[in-house]
């Protein structure tokens, strides 16, 4: 079975917001837990920001792997012809 580079990627995307929805309920589920043992509402919502949190977490290193994705691409010959032409047309202006 061979696997599509396009499936590959969609996956990656949709393990994102996966991990998301994941990281809140956990701590939602740390919090509900801290509640029983503490009886106090406060520790609820402790769990809820370090889920909230962690959620955060996730988003921030998936920006940063597509942003050193895009730099290799920035990096690539292939495309430093319309990179010279873009700056030459700045310099018209």
């Amino acid at each position: 079975m061979k696997i599509d580079k396009k499936f590959i990627e969609g996956a990656d995307s949709l393990s994102l917001g996966i991990s998301i929805v994941v990281a809140v309920l956990i701590g939602v589920g740390l919090g509900l837990w801290l509640k029983s043992i503490f009886n106090s509402n406060i520790a609820l919502w402790i769990g809820v920001f370090f889920g909230v949190a962690s959620a955060i977490l996730n988003v921030y290193r998936a920006y940063k792997k597509e942003f050193l994705e895009f730099e290799k691409i920035a990096q690539d010959p292939r495309y430093s012809i319309q990179k010279n032409k873009m700056q030459e047309n700045k310099n018209d202006d």
